[in-house]
């Protein structure tokens, strides 16, 4: 079984962001995630890009898990978040590169752009903090 995944919104992209958005989805080169807020789901996305904390980057590179690969994301607050949070430090973040089929992969984006996981990953992060993700099985039509 597969699932749509919607993670948790909890900023969007920096200043030193640096994406050709002449394209469709926006073909991001190097990822910087502003924070506004977040309430500590361990999956982040700012279309089309997705972010994982650090624990659920070594789950993921504990098992076989196909259709992504990791890399650095530069993460920062908003003076929004500093006035919601004062005191709160966020953990390190790493970029999820989803590079995989969805249907067929752990992880893939479907046609209309949205992340598709598999039951393998939804039982993953069941043991991480996914409680703002909205989740919806995939419906595969042959």
């Amino acid at each position: 079984m597969y699932f749509y995944i919607e993670p948790e919104v909890s900023g969007g992209f920096g200043k030193n962001n640096q994406a050709d958005t002449t394209v469709h989805p926006p073909n991001v080169s190097k990822l910087h995630y502003l924070f506004d807020g977040w309430l500590e789901d361990d999956i982040l996305e700012t279309f089309p890009c997705f972010i994982v904390t650090k624990r659920l980057k070594n789950a993921l590179m504990q098992q076989c898990f196909t259709g992504f690969s990791i890399d650095d994301v530069e993460i920062s607050k908003s003076e929004q978040f500093d006035n919601i949070y004062p005191n709160k430090t966020l953990p390190n973040f790493y970029w999820l590169k989803v590079t995989g089929v969805a249907g067929k992969d752990d992880f893939g984006i479907a046609n209309d752009h949205r992340l598709v996981i598999s039951q393998r990953i939804l039982n993953l992060l069941k043991t991480v903090n996914i409680v703002h993700a909205d989740l919806e099985p995939l419906k595969i039509i042959n």
